[in-house]
């Protein structure tokens, strides 16, 4: 399955951002990367920022172009606004959601959780990160990765951050998407409308 193998610190920093999680390089360097990184930079067309809008958006989230242009096209269909309803996408892949209930400390982590048949949707084994999960869905370790080291040590490390669309049962392990969230709820820093305005040229 394809995926981004690049650079994840050179990119967090032509954002400005920790897009990929925590990340040193973003922290300590506040500029972009490159010779040029601390020069006066050009003043970005109105394309440009909204270009990079959808770059953040693919790379926040793990998907590739194929994938984010099929979920675009679904948003525009679905009634309600296009960018809110593709961000609410994004966040029911599977992948997602299983970073979101601290099952895997990153996306990326959870791609491969999931990847491995780690996680099961519904008491059903799905290997597909992009897998959408809908609302009364409930995300399961499977039985025989419950003592797995990589989950049970981002479980214990569970931040207080909760999210009122996902619930969490600690005793049985498993997490269940309650609905859809609304964009006030979505921590991440997107600006969605640039992305339909985008798709819109």
């Amino acid at each position: 399955m394809a995926r981004f193998t690049g650079p994840r610190a050179k990119i967090a920093r032509r954002f400005g951002e920790a897009i990929f999680g925590f990340q040193k390089a973003a922290q300590k360097k506040a500029y972009g990367p490159g010779q040029h990184g601390r020069g006066r930079r050009r003043k970005q067309s109105e394309y440009s920022l909204q270009l990079a809008e959808k770059q953040k958006a693919k790379y926040t989230y793990g998907v590739l172009e194929r994938q984010f242009e099929n979920l675009f096209h679904r948003a525009q269909v679905k009634e309600g606004i296009t960018g809110e309803n593709l961000l609410r996408f994004l966040e029911a892949r599977l992948d997602n959601v299983v970073f979101r209930l601290s099952i895997a400390p990153t996306r990326r982590g959870a791609r491969q959780l999931v990847l491995h048949k780690h996680i099961t949707v519904n008491g059903e084994l799905v290997n597909i990160p992009s897998y959408q999960v809908k609302p009364g869905d409930v995300i399961s370790i499977r039985e025989s990765s419950k003592n797995l080291e990589a989950i049970t040590n981002s479980l214990a490390a569970r931040n207080s951050r909760r999210y009122t669309w996902l619930e969490w049962n600690q005793q049985e392990l498993q997490g269940s998407f309650v609905a859809y969230p609304n964009r006030d709820q979505i921590p991440e820093n997107i600006n969605e409308q640039a992305i339909v305005e985008l798709y819109s040229k």
